[in-house]
């Protein structure tokens, strides 16, 4: 049998990584979302133990104090977590375990885990990335400028990843991810170069 392995998959807000995990969960069921905890209030339709763990900030960096998390980060002035126990259980369990994190939470998991496999999704443009934002009606302009300029951060990390997937055509996204999770397949040199060149033009 194969091992279980782990998987960090990450994006700028709005790059459509919630809904590939979603579809992937539903299209392989070897493949487990580990839960983050988050001191974050609940968004619409979101459940505790299901989205994420949701906590105040005393519980939070208490779990801190005592070690429960693989990786933590500050993001958007909110507290993010990987619980240790959770993900260890489900790979005992013989489940690929997927990681819905930042980049810093990536870079720590590199750190400690190095045969992870860091996959990025990037946005086809950044006039994209602007127009999903404002879609989703959730957020201020002010926010939305915000959120922006954070993705101009996070994009600037991207060739730290082990793979890049361009989240253009969601159903070849999707094939892309669902391959990298199965197969480890690498892409194409010229995808590869295609996506980097990508990058290099959205952090222009």
């Amino acid at each position: 049998m194969n091992k279980s392995k782990l998987f960090v998959i990450a994006a700028p807000s709005g790059g459509g990584k919630t809904s590939l995990i979603a579809a992937l969960l539903k299209r392989d069921d070897r493949v487990s979302l580990s839960i983050s905890h988050t001191t974050r209030p609940p968004r619409p339709g979101e459940i505790d133990g299901v989205h994420y763990h949701f906590v105040d900030e005393t519980a939070f960096l208490k779990l801190v104090e005592q070690a429960a998390f693989l990786e933590h980060a500050r993001v958007y002035d909110h507290w993010y977590g990987t619980s240790r126990e959770s993900v260890r259980q489900r790979l005992e369990n013989g489940y690929d375990v997927l990681l819905d994190i930042d980049w810093q939470g990536a870079r720590q998991i590199k750190q400690n885990f190095p045969d992870c496999c860091t996959i990025f999704i990037l946005p086809p443009s950044l006039e994209t990335l602007r127009e999903r934002l404002s879609k989703r009606a959730q957020d201020s302009e002010e926010v939305i400028d915000r959120r922006m300029r954070a993705a101009r951060a996070e994009l600037s990390h991207g060739g730290e990843f082990d793979f890049l997937i361009v989240n253009d055509d969601f159903d070849h996204a999707l094939a892309d991810l669902h391959a990298i999770i199965r197969d480890g397949r690498l892409h194409p040199d010229e995808q590869l170069e295609r996506n980097h060149d990508l990058l290099a033009e959205l952090l222009k």
